[in-house]
């Protein structure tokens, strides 16, 4: 028979053995469960970059319509007669003084040889009028003429006189008539429509050719009121014509008023190549047009750095850990490959830029290094 023990000794050794086995086994346990965890990996592979101060180019863009500078309506300058010779056409190009077109001269020859008859015949008249006032003259000291009568002369010979140059005036008419059937150019330029046709009969007035003065185009470009007070007269614009062909131009004026409509202001642009014969440009061809107002500095990413989601712009920036969060930015001119940053990211700040449109805010990255980009020659840009 074993002899019986007490059962509170036994129950107090048992629990100091478990604290005393707890104490040593603590610390393997806790360095196995660190051993367990698995490490967080990277969600993606990409590039950084860090935002740059670089120099942009401001510029505007519009759109308008490529016009004449300056159109002159030729027209018939006298009435009835018959459109003989046409000897120009649309497109030609002619000179000032250049004759464009000829009436028949027939009918007015005829009344030039009218006209200078009636002037023989009134120089005729007049002559024997004034012999007859100088005879009266000559008598007045005898008594053989009343004072009356020597002033009836006298008032006759100067009628006669006047009757020479109203014949002489009408004669003057007739030959400004005969050169009329001429129709000449105004001044140098390009034919841009014809109505005139050999063997009609026109009235005065009648418009026969429209010419483009010069040559000279102009693009009239539509800029909004917001925008208009950015542009001055000599600023360069660059105008790309519905063919592709770029044309280099200048501000000549700026519209005094704006478009009640469309609050738009036109803005006038010469174009000195424009109407070169090898040039596609032609009035009335829609075009568009960046006017360059200058440079400014700015804070820039590469575009690939900057996401677009929800109507919202976003760049991902890289913290030490590689841990990337998503940050909104207001984003400004374009230059290239290049984005402007107004507001939300501070020079110092690491973005991604290569697979930065497959992240989320939280991601782990891992970074690797690209080579720099080679330097590209700096284009316009809009804000």
């Amino acid at each position: 028979m074993i002899p019986s023990m007490p059962l509170r000794p036994l129950i107090a050794a048992a629990v100091l053995g478990a604290i005393l086995a707890g104490a040593f086994l603590a610390p393997a346990l806790r360095a196995a469960d660190t051993d367990a965890a698995p490490a967080v990996r990277p969600a993606l592979t990409v590039t950084v970059a860090q935002p740059q101060m670089q120099s942009l180019r401001l510029a505007l863009q519009a759109n308008g319509n490529i016009m004449a500078w300056q159109e002159a309506s030729l027209g018939a300058e006298i009435g009835g007669l018959r459109l003989q010779d046409v000897l120009v056409n649309v497109g030609d190009t002619v000179k000032a003084g250049q004759v464009l077109a000829t009436f028949a001269q027939e009918t007015v020859r005829a009344d030039i040889a009218q006209a200078r008859a009636a002037l023989a015949e009134a120089e005729a008249s007049a002559a024997e009028a004034r012999a007859n006032a100088e005879r009266a003259q000559s008598l007045k000291a005898s008594g053989a003429l009343s004072e009356s009568q020597i002033n009836q002369y006298v008032t006759g010979g100067q009628t006669a006189q006047a009757r020479v140059e109203s014949a002489r005036a009408s004669l003057a008419a007739q030959e400004l008539r005969l050169k009329f059937t001429q129709v000449r150019a105004p001044d140098s330029g390009v034919i841009s429509s014809r109505t005139a046709t050999v063997g009609a009969v026109v009235s005065a007035g009648t418009e026969l050719f429209r010419m483009i003065r010069k040559g000279r185009l102009e693009w009239r470009g539509e800029v909004t009121s917001a925008e208009v007070g950015r542009v001055r007269v000599g600023d360069p614009v660059t105008v790309v014509a519905a063919s592709g062909e770029r044309l280099r131009g200048k501000v000549r004026t700026v519209g005094p008023t704006v478009d009640p409509q469309t609050r738009n202001t036109l803005v006038y642009v010469d174009l000195p190549g424009a109407g070169a014969s090898g040039s596609s440009a032609k009035a009335g061809m829609f075009a568009r047009g960046e006017f360059e107002l200058g440079a400014a500095q700015g804070l820039t990413v590469p575009q690939q750095a900057v996401v677009m989601r929800e109507a919202f712009n976003y760049v991902f920036v890289v913290s030490a850990d590689n841990r990337v969060a998503q940050r909104k930015i207001q984003a400004g001119r374009r230059d290239g490959d290049r984005v402007e940053v107004l507001d939300g990211l501070a020079p110092t700040d690491r973005v991604a830029v290569r697979g930065a449109g497959f992240l989320t805010d939280g991601d782990v990255v891992r970074v690797v290094d690209t080579p720099a980009p080679a330097a590209t020659p700096a284009t316009a840009v809009t804000r």
